[in-house]
């Protein structure tokens, strides 16, 4: 069975995992900084706890953040438990980004801050993202915070800029099916020094010291994900996942979680051990992405169009974390590629406003809901 991801770890990561690593997470905020050309990195234990952290850093609260109906619910959780509204806006169906045009309509007084996902490594348009900001500030008079939610993207570009360097922050998340892991973790990177320095002070203020404990246990996990990934073991793991409960906790708590939360830990620092991994996948990203790069080509030019599959698009500067087909008969499709020895992923499967934590007028996103039922990715991992 072919797993429709895998972590590209190698010798190099169990290494890193007993290796002495004082020191690793310094090392790690500096290595990303420079890799995506910002100028400090902060390194949290999630990406999620990386970006309530940042509303939290700079006071901001009662206010509405505007972020797409169809992506990871726990950006929406991180808006909400910051103490802050999220304003949801559909997608496009042609690159699953915000209408900007809809984002332009919703902006009010009330407006604080956006963020855009570049979902699936498509970049959203930066040149036009960056005049609403502005267009915005000047009208109400008030800062409006452009947050770049680089969780899909990691080194994706708009018009030859990573969209990483646009606005006043980005957040990035390195659990394993991320492009590059570092077993859990998340980081904050930025283009403004005394913005960095605050988020690092409120950062060290407020997170605690993990048990070395927790250490192991990210050892022992990641260890598993070595054997869970091995060819000779994958099919036995899809079983599991798909045949049993045994891994629900693990494989389906993350996105399908309806509740508006965080996980016990989302205030402890980031730990070395993590740091060392990611510092070892930092290294292979260039041809990690390469690798994405010509897999998405190849799928384009070889995979069998069937009727009413609409493929997605190639752009120049995506670095495709997925490559996401719709397709009418969804569960079908996906029974039949498993029977040939392929797991296909459904990888967001939900419009947030549908959801019972939030209930936000569901019908008013319906190219939200339409990704959200029809979509499947096809495996881009090395």
């Amino acid at each position: 069975m072919i797993p429709r991801f895998k972590p590209a770890l190698g010798w190099e990561e169990f290494i890193a995992l007993f290796r002495l690593s004082h020191g690793a997470v310094d090392r790690f905020e500096r290595e990303f900084a420079q890799t995506f050309q910002a100028v400090d990195a902060v390194a949290f234990p999630y990406g999620r706890s990386a970006q309530w952290a940042f509303f939290k850093a700079i006071g901001l609260k009662d206010a509405e953040i505007i972020m797409p109906a169809y992506t990871c619910s726990v950006v929406a959780h991180a808006v909400t438990l910051s103490g802050n509204r999220p304003r949801f806006i559909d997608i496009q169906l042609d690159d699953y980004n915000m209408d900007l045009d809809l984002v332009s309509a919703a902006i009010n007084e009330k407006t604080r801050g956006i963020i855009a996902t570049h979902t699936f490594g498509y970049p959203q348009d930066l040149d036009r993202l960056e005049a609403i900001v502005s267009e915005t500030e000047q009208r109400f008079g008030h800062k409006v915070w452009l947050m770049q939610d680089c969780c899909h993207a990691f080194g994706a570009e708009w018009n030859d800029r990573l969209v990483g360097t646009s606005g006043d922050v980005a957040v990035y998340a390195f659990n394993i099916s991320k492009i590059i892991t570092s077993i859990f973790g998340g980081m904050l990177t930025f283009q403004n020094q005394a913005l960095a320095d605050q988020v690092r002070y409120w950062r060290d203020q407020h997170f605690k010291t993990p048990t070395w404990w927790k250490a192991w246990m990210r050892r022992l996990y990641l260890l598993a994900v070595y054997i869970a990934f091995h060819e000779q073991v994958y099919g036995f793991t899809w079983w599991l996942q798909e045949k049993t409960p045994l891994l629900n906790r693990l494989t389906k708590a993350y996105h399908l979680d309806d509740q508006i939360r965080f996980p016990p830990d989302y205030c402890d620092k980031m730990l070395n051990v993590e740091a060392a991994v990611g510092a070892e996948q930092l290294k292979k990203y260039p041809e990690i992405i390469e690798h994405r790069r010509r897999l998405a080509h190849w799928y384009d030019k070889y995979l069998e169009r069937r009727d009413q599959w609409i493929f997605p698009p190639l752009y120049k500067g995506a670095t495709y974390s997925h490559y996401v087909v719709r397709v009418p008969n969804r569960q079908s499709v996906i029974t039949e590629f498993a029977s040939q020895g392929l797991h296909l992923g459904e990888l967001i499967q939900y419009s947030i406003p549908s959801l019972k934590s939030y209930s936000t007028q569901p019908s008013a996103y319906p190219n939200s809901k339409q990704a959200s039922k029809t979509t499947i990715n096809f495996t881009v991992s090395k």
